[in-house]
């Protein structure tokens, strides 16, 4: 049996791919999306043409007095025949050709009779989808319809015994049901974005909304889920009021609590590395010792990689009256928590690695100490990919708190709030500059939010209004409860 896979980063280079292997018969057999980019499963037409031929064989092997299964002629009224014969049956048609063609094979399988002399060629494919596009044939009669299904459903005997389809009824039915399903909602998943792409260009205020979401940073995720929700008949100052209260409300901070330095604790700074970690330790240890006097700070580093980390760190310390300690190990650490046991705050500086470095498994074990509460330190000027990233790398259970640094470096801060709203942190502070403790701020929702919205200046990177198919086209909307609207 001549049946390939082809993988490609679309499906148009994975169709062309199998036209170039088997030709202008090229019959589609599956297609599903993967790691690597669509995957097709494809054959030709003389495949199962040689598949007819075997099965008549083995059928008259079988049952040599029986007469010979002869090929039934479809309707050639019916439009399924007409899009077949095009050879351009849409995904829609197809649906209801299988739905109908399996149902009937059903019914006769529980009600004893002999199916219908159509042959049904067993496959591998997970879905049925519709034949590679290609010019229509010159006028002729129409040809038998052959129907690749699932590999589960297989052709039932011209004689079957008592009972035994009744038994395999409920599993070929189950079966059907779920590839049918299955179908069913990537084609409700497909028509969806499409309305609501239609509905989004015929309101200029939604359409204006979106761009302005996507120039300032935000995911067309996010950006989608918001808008759907937003209540007709706005006008555009009342619009983007209402987008910006929506994104206020669901930026989590510490605005209702005390202040990071003020309600204590031990906390252990992680993150990638370069997105200043140690500047913002000694900041905090600033704050703290401003408020509560020097004696009242402990500082500690794990930073045992970098090169003159501990004494950046100890220079800080001088500086704020306070002695910063080494810790080469899970033990050493420990030791250093109950000496500093009596302190007000405890911070410690940690490695930067990356979320792929298999370092980060090992400094996270020697983290897990009851007591220690982790600070996700992120980059206000990283990339939305990179953010997002970092933060499923580094995200613990329960709530996780993190610091925005460098918000002074970053040309855009609406991939870094997108990130921290979608997964649901609770930002602690921001920092800006290299002052200590000077250049920290409490995280302040809607101060954050209209600076994000600020427009930006206009980049390469910008999209224009006719590219937001493509930003929209595969992203679905948050689940619900993820966002408060």
């Amino acid at each position: 049996m001549n049946i390939q896979r082809f993988t490609a980063p679309t499906a148009r280079e994975a169709l062309s791919k199998a036209r170039m292997a088997f030709g202008e018969g090229t019959l589609i057999l599956s297609n599903r999306p993967t790691e690597s980019g669509v995957e097709v499963v494809a054959t030709g037409e003389e495949t199962l043409a040689a598949l007819d031929r075997n099965e008549l064989a083995r059928q008259g092997q079988r049952q040599p007095a029986a007469p010979a299964m002869t090929r039934a002629v479809v309707n050639p009224d019916s439009q399924v025949v007409d899009d077949a014969t095009q050879l351009a049956m849409s995904t829609l048609s197809f649906q209801d050709y299988v739905r109908e063609r399996m149902l009937r094979r059903r019914h006769e399988a529980m009600s004893g009779q002999t199916p219908s002399s159509e042959l049904l060629q067993p496959s591998v494919a997970r879905a049925p989808v519709a034949r590679a596009e290609r010019p229509s044939p010159p006028p002729a009669p129409p040809a038998p319809v052959r129907l690749a299904v699932p590999a589960s459903i297989t052709t039932a005997p011209a004689r079957p015994p008592p009972r035994a389809p009744l038994a395999a009824a409920p599993v070929a039915s189950q079966s059907i049901v779920d590839e049918l399903q299955a179908m069913k909602a990537l084609i409700e998943e497909r028509f969806n974005t499409l309305t609501w792409l239609g509905q989004a260009r015929q309101d200029p205020i939604q359409s204006n909304l979106m761009l302005k979401l996507i120039r300032a940073g935000y995911s067309p995720t996010l950006a989608r889920t918001i808008l759907e929700r937003m209540p007709e008949e706005l006008a555009a100052a009342e619009a983007i009021h209402w987008v910006m209260e929506v994104l206020t409300r669901n930026l989590r901070t510490d605005a209702n609590a005390l202040a990071i330095h003020e309600e204590g604790g031990t906390f252990a700074l992680i993150g990638a590395t370069g997105v200043g970690k140690t500047t913002t330790a000694a900041k905090l240890a600033g704050l703290c010792a401003r408020t509560h006097g020097a004696n009242s700070v402990g500082l500690i580093t794990l930073d045992t990689y970098r090169v003159g980390a501990h004494e950046q760190l100890r220079s800080y310390g001088r500086m704020l009256g306070v002695v910063a300690h080494l810790a080469h190990d899970r033990a050493a650490l420990q030791d250093l928590l109950g000496l500093l046991a009596n302190k007000k705050m405890v911070l410690i500086d940690t490695t930067g690695i990356a979320p792929s470095d298999p370092r980060k498994r090992d400094m996270l074990d020697v983290l897990d100490i009851p007591g220690v509460n982790r600070l996700l330190v992120l980059n206000a000027g990283g990339h939305g990919d990179t953010l997002d990233d970092v933060i499923a790398s580094f995200k613990s259970g329960g709530i996780q708190q993190s610091i925005l640094s460098k918000i002074d470096e970053a040309a855009k801060i609406g991939p870094a709030l997108d990130a921290i709203i979608r997964h649901q942190l609770q930002l602690r502070g921001v920092t800006m500059g290299q002052k200590v403790p000077e250049d920290w701020e409490r995280a302040e929702a809607s101060k954050l939010v209209a600076m994000s919205m600020r427009s930006p200046v206009k980049s390469a990177f910008d999209p224009r209004a006719t590219d937001l198919g493509f930003f929209f086209a595969q992203s679905a909307p948050l689940q619900a409860g993820q966002l408060n609207a």
